[in-house]
């Protein structure tokens, strides 16, 4: 996609407005999220045209005049309403920061996962670990405590993380079973929902998960809940240790949103023992968003966005990709891309990897 191969065409006194804007950036998130928060977006949509007055606002919110009125001067400068004849009434951006699921989604995922500890961003970047992540707990990466996380953050991370997961699997369900594979290994399976759907879709599939023992617990009691623990097994491994072999022979490797969550080391280090797992007969798909396969500009910001994320409170070290990244890996790793499909889903690309002929 051709996004920011040449300069914005903006003029010089706009483009000294959008540096303001970045400059209160964090005041103008939290304004957002507190005029979702108290209902006050919410309210002032269901009056329609004929709007609200500040104090049918200040009345429902039990909010000071004050508080009411601070909220909805910077909801002005921010465009989420305007206001005429003492009436405030939604305005287009206010409109979808209540009613999109990915502004939703993006929203909580950034205030309860991310907000307090991207102010480590800095130190992450020079340490090349998660800083932030100390405002959780004392941890190394974030991906063994997932299950340990405040209930709120919790929910937040797998509503981000599955929102854009489950969105493709409609289209990748038929994809991925073409070739009518009978034996899947689901690497990196977290709470197991991608085994769910397979077995869903797919009366005689069996899926082995591969992951740490925390996510293992969760994504097998789902199965159980399911009544599909028969054909769902576990398979505990720390993916980073070298030392440890991978479920071998599977008809279908399965990385989904998987390979960001790696260094570029880590992440040749994951595919040459996925390849080594494999046989002739076997295919790896990898299932990634890239920010220059991006459909719209929006998909791309919100992919950068997201690498952020990955410095200051995941790992440290690493990111969403570009697309020529991953391929160089891939072939690094003795693999090579059999079949390349953009746009599934909310801008992810399927990338179908074969053993390079010996």
């Amino acid at each position: 996609m051709p996004f920011y191969q040449s300069p914005q065409d903006i003029s010089a006194f706009d483009a000294k407005f959008e540096a303001q804007k970045i400059a209160f950036a964090p005041i103008s998130f939290q304004v957002a999220r507190c005029l979702l928060k108290f209902g006050i977006l919410e309210q002032i949509d269901a009056a329609g045209k004929s709007g609200c007055l500040l104090e049918d606002i200040q009345h429902s919110t039990q909010l000071s005049e004050y508080a009411v009125s601070v909220l909805l001067d910077m909801g002005l400068s921010m465009r989420l309403v305007w206001h005429k004849d003492e009436r405030y009434r939604l305005d287009k951006i206010g409109f979808f920061l209540l009613h999109d699921d990915m502004a939703k989604v993006n929203l909580n995922f950034v205030h309860d996962v991310c907000y307090q500890g991207v102010y480590e961003l800095e130190a992450s970047l020079v340490e090349g670990k998660p800083k932030g992540l100390k405002v959780f707990g004392d941890w190394e990466t974030i991906y063994p405590t997932l299950s340990e996380l405040p209930e709120q953050v919790k929910q937040s991370w797998f509503e981000f993380d599955h929102y854009y997961s489950d969105h493709a699997f409609g289209q990748l369900l038929p994809l991925i079973f073409k070739n009518q594979p009978k034996h899947i290994v689901d690497v990196g399976g977290n709470t197991g929902k991608w085994a769910l759907a397979c077995t869903g879709y797919n009366s005689d599939v069996n899926i082995t998960i591969m992951d740490l023992p925390g996510q293992l617990k969760v994504a097998l009691k789902n199965a159980k809940d399911k009544n599909v623990a028969d054909r769902i097994q576990g398979y505990e491994c720390n993916l980073l240790d070298e030392s440890q072999a991978f479920c071998r022979e599977g008809d279908l490797y399965w990385m989904s949103q998987f390979l960001d969550c790696f260094s570029k080391p880590q992440i040749l280090s994951i595919l040459k023992r996925t390849a080594q797992s494999m046989t002739t007969r076997s295919e790896l798909c990898i299932l990634e968003t890239y920010w220059d396969r991006q459909p719209f500009e929006a998909g791309a910001y919100c992919v950068n966005a997201t690498s952020i994320y990955f410095t200051a409170m995941a790992n440290g070290d690493s990111r969403m990709y570009h697309s020529k990244d991953m391929l160089s890996l891939i072939s690094q790793a003795g693999l090579y891309v059999d079949e390349d499909i953009d746009d599934i889903g909310l801008g992810h690309t399927l990338l179908r990897c074969k053993l390079k002929p010996s």
